[in-house]
């Protein structure tokens, strides 16, 4: 007998049919003699729907309202998969993120878990039951409700893994596990049988949004085997576990990722003085603005320094605005943007034990004429930021570059 962890994405909890899909799968997992904690988002839509009805009434609600409002989408689709399940004659039993409990910080939106009680759980397990819980939310220590941003369900999955030392944590989409690269940019890209937690956290934060970033992390740090399996065909899917031997053929590379997300700021014509670099990032970051790639260069001629960054999209605006004042403060020559870029990443732990990897991407995208704006490195990753228009183009020719267009070996 094992313990699973599923999780159901909106896509799978679409509507009656697909929860009754979702339940015939758990009952079969119950029949088979395994305990099952199943996770679940909201229906497809309906976290934004919510959203929607609350900026009908404010521009700005109170945070915590908001919270305790779109957590009731999850309230809806663990009640009726429980009732789904108990019409199958499988025990179940839904529990909310207050009832588990999961408890947060109060950072209502983008709220951190910070311990999960797991007795209630164990306790319903152990006495036959499929327990349901609802995925992207929690409770404070004051007792307010709060989520856990977008992707939290992940999350709430891996943590619940973590906690009750689940066998495995099994996160069902509408894909078949992880790619190379995305099948609808290269029709040759393929499903990995396996993957590092490394290699999936690089794949996540540059682009790939088949696994919340801090879902990973979380599974990383507590060892949680995780599998992404799509929700209604059958197959292996792909596991992402901790590294381990791989054969000698094993790719260098194990997928390319990108982001057109991205948008590029630039100030120019600043005095290179000590602490350039703070006072020009500083405000960006007090703004609660994330900033990715960092590109300086210094004019020895006149003293003064151009740095570039990037930061996301959806920031840009604002980003800009306070990238101006501060260029009036410094007296800086320039200060440009643009939103028309993308970032492109070659991901894999083979580049630990192998020299040159960097110089055959320049080469590949060189080979199709597509300029690099910027580069930025780790010890698995190597990503740059081009045009946008050429993405598309410079996924395909990496991925045919690094032999990922032809069948992987499967790892050990």
């Amino acid at each position: 007998m094992a313990l699973y962890v599923q999780k159901f994405g909106g896509s799978s909890v679409a509507n009656i049919e697909r929860i009754g899909q979702v339940a015939d799968k758990v009952q079969r997992f119950h029949a088979d003699g395994h305990q099952i904690v199943v996770v679940l988002s909201a229906m497809s839509g309906e976290t934004n729907r919510l959203l929607g009805l609350a900026r009908e009434i404010s521009s700005s609600p109170s945070p915590r309202e908001q919270d305790l409002l779109v957590s009731t989408g999850e309230q809806v689709t663990i009640a009726l998969l429980a009732m789904a399940l108990e019409q199958r004659g499988v025990p179940a039993v839904s529990m909310t993120g207050w009832q588990v409990p999961i408890r947060t910080d109060s950072a209502h939106g983008k709220a951190r878990v910070q311990e999960i009680d797991g007795d209630h759980v164990r306790e319903r397990l152990n006495a036959g039951s499929v327990v349901v819980v609802a995925g992207f939310q929690g409770v404070d220590l004051d007792g307010h409700v709060t989520t856990l941003g977008r992707g939290g369900s992940d999350t709430t999955a891996v943590a619940l893994a973590a906690v009750l030392k689940a066998d495995e944590c099994q996160i069902y989409t509408d894909v078949d596990g992880v790619y190379t690269t995305d099948p609808r940019v290269v029709a040759e890209a393929r499903r990995l049988d396996s993957i590092t937690f490394e290699e999936m956290l690089e794949m996540a934060s540059q682009g790939s949004r088949i696994l919340q970033i801090r879902s990973v992390e979380f599974a990383g740090k507590y060892n949680v085997p995780l599998r992404v399996l799509h929700s209604f065909q059958d197959g292996p899917g792909t596991l992402i576990t901790t590294e381990q031997e791989t054969p000698m053929e094993q790719p260098i590379i194990s997928g390319i990722a990108f982001n057109r997300d991205e948008a590029k700021l630039t100030i120019r014509g600043v005095a290179d003085t000590p602490g350039v670099a703070f006072r020009i990032l500083g405000p960006i970051s007090a703004a609660n603005i994330e900033v990715d790639v960092i590109v300086q260069n210094v004019a020895e001629e006149d003293n003064t320094t151009d740095l570039t960054f990037t930061v996301g999209r959806q920031d840009y605006e604002q980003a800009l605005h306070i990238l101006q004042q501060t260029g009036e403060e410094l007296g800086a020559r320039q200060v440009t943007g643009t939103t028309s870029i993308a970032k492109v990443s070659i991901i894999g732990v083979g580049m630990r034990s192998h020299a040159g990897v960097a110089s055959r991407m320049f080469a590949a995208l060189a080979r199709e004429n597509i300029n690099i704006q910027m580069i930025s490195t780790s010890e698995i990753k190597v990503s740059v930021v081009i045009d946008e228009k050429y993405t598309e183009l410079a996924v395909r020719a990496l991925h045919g570059e690094f032999g990922l267009d032809t069948p992987l070996v499967t790892r050990a």
